[in-house]
């Protein structure tokens, strides 16, 4: 009765080991890698926190919500162009929304930081966080709202000619 035990204990234990109990999840890895110290030197604390933390600026704060120029938004941390102000709309949300982004540069991740899922944009360059997006958007396009903190833009207008 004993060695039955023992194997019945031993096999229970080896069960556990199983590659469906570890977490193998890779990381992915970006064009861009930085360690924390070095995002915090060529960051302000409010970059940061949105762009490396995955925070949340507050609405109505960020002067490029009303920004109507043409150009370019480009990731704040790296460069990367990401919208064209030809997409962007007052959501009303206060936060700068487009109905599209630049896709091969915005990846797409699923976020639970609240308790329920929601599709996380990041930048697909260097990783950064730029916010949410959502099926709100305007219908007569694509229905979809990138709804972005402002902070983790940078916006480059069109030249001038």
């Amino acid at each position: 009765m004993y060695k039955f035990m023992g194997l019945l204990v031993f096999s229970l234990l080896m069960s556990c080991q199983s590659k469906a109990q570890t977490n193998t999840e890779q990381k992915k890895t970006y064009k861009i890698e930085k360690s924390d110290a070095e995002w915090k030197k060529i960051l302000s604390p409010m970059e940061y926190y949105v762009l490396r933390e995955a925070g949340t600026e507050r609405a109505f704060s960020s002067p490029l919500n009303n920004n109507k120029e043409k150009g370019t938004y480009v990731c704040a941390a790296c460069k990367t162009p990401l919208y064209e102000s030809k997409y962007k709309y007052d959501s009303g949300s206060g936060w700068p929304s487009f109905d599209r982004g630049i896709t091969k540069n915005i990846e797409l991740d699923v976020d639970y930081k609240i308790g329920y899922e929601r599709t996380e944009l990041k930048c697909n360059t260097c990783g950064s966080h730029l916010g949410h997006s959502f099926d709100d958007g305007p219908q007569k396009t694509t229905g979809k709202r990138h709804c972005i903190n402002g902070v983790a833009l940078t916006f480059i207008p069109d030249k001038k000619e």
